[in-house]
């Protein structure tokens, strides 16, 4: 019988769901980590989102958790053993993988994304960009040894700190301008979001291959990867799954 598990990233931004037949993500949904709910609300919002993707509580065999929210852990796990009537697997940098963390301090999500790497793709040095709520560089040799790590302030992340700093700068869309120069607020902004943080992404890839003595293979994951992705050739596949990937990798050995 093939197994159903259902996998759980809870990040500081968003809660990122993954219904996984055996190895591959059939569907995928997203809910805003804040406002936090109680558990009776993730409750219902959850059944909700089941019916919409047809999902049928008692197929599934398993649920995964990683998170980066202590607080959030507590509620979804209650939520799940009303909806599910099982505990789900809560996974972190301590669960046992073919990858070494080598930091006490490693973030779930940080861990999981090396884990999905030394999985899916081998036989080379990867960098896992996530753009998330903190923009993340992680690397890791081919053996599972992980090389190190880079964070830096999420792209929305300072696109809001600057529009809520500045007086006369209006919310944008984050998007490609139609110009790096711009003569209008919006273009401006945009250039800067965009080409800036492309040039800090393009700076840690090269920086880290030449530490690493290497041509690291580059996985873009987290919210707007896919602004980046199109912009550079430095960054070979973009998964928006990724994370996930590597939540299902460590809490699928675990009864």
């Amino acid at each position: 019988m093939p197994v159903n598990s259902i996998v759980i990233n809870i990040g500081n931004s968003n809660v990122r769901f993954g219904l996984f037949n055996e190895d591959n993500c059939d569907i995928s949904w997203v809910i805003n980590t804040k406002p936090y709910r109680t558990a009776d609300e993730l409750y219902v919002q959850m059944l909700m989102l089941y019916q919409t993707y047809k999902i049928i509580p008692k197929e599934i065999d398993k649920v995964i958790i990683g998170s980066v929210v202590p607080q959030l852990t507590k509620v979804m796990s209650s939520a799940i053993k009303k909806i599910h009537g099982i505990l789900p697997v809560v996974v972190d940098r301590n669960t046992p993988s073919g990858v070494q963390a080598k930091s006490k301090q490693m973030g779930t999500d940080i861990y999981a994304n090396l884990v999905a790497a030394h999985n899916l793709y081998h036989n080379k040095k990867k960098i896992v960009l996530d753009f998330g709520t903190a923009l993340t560089a992680s690397c890791i040799a081919e053996n599972g040894e992980t090389l190190g790590v880079i964070i830096a302030p999420g792209i929305v992340t300072a696109l809001n700190s600057l529009i809520s700093q500045t007086a006369q700068l209006p919310d944008i869309e984050l998007k490609k301008p139609k110009s790096v120069l711009g003569l209008d607020t919006v273009t401006c902004m945009q250039s800067g979001m965009v080409y800036g943080f492309l040039g800090m992404v393009e700076g840690f890839i090269d920086r880290i291959n030449d530490e690493v003595k290497d041509e690291c293979f580059v996985v873009a994951t987290g919210g707007v990867s896919h602004i980046y992705k199109p912009l550079t050739d430095k960054i070979h596949i973009m998964d928006r799954l990724h994370t996930l990937k590597g939540l299902y990798f460590l809490g699928k050995g675990i009864e």
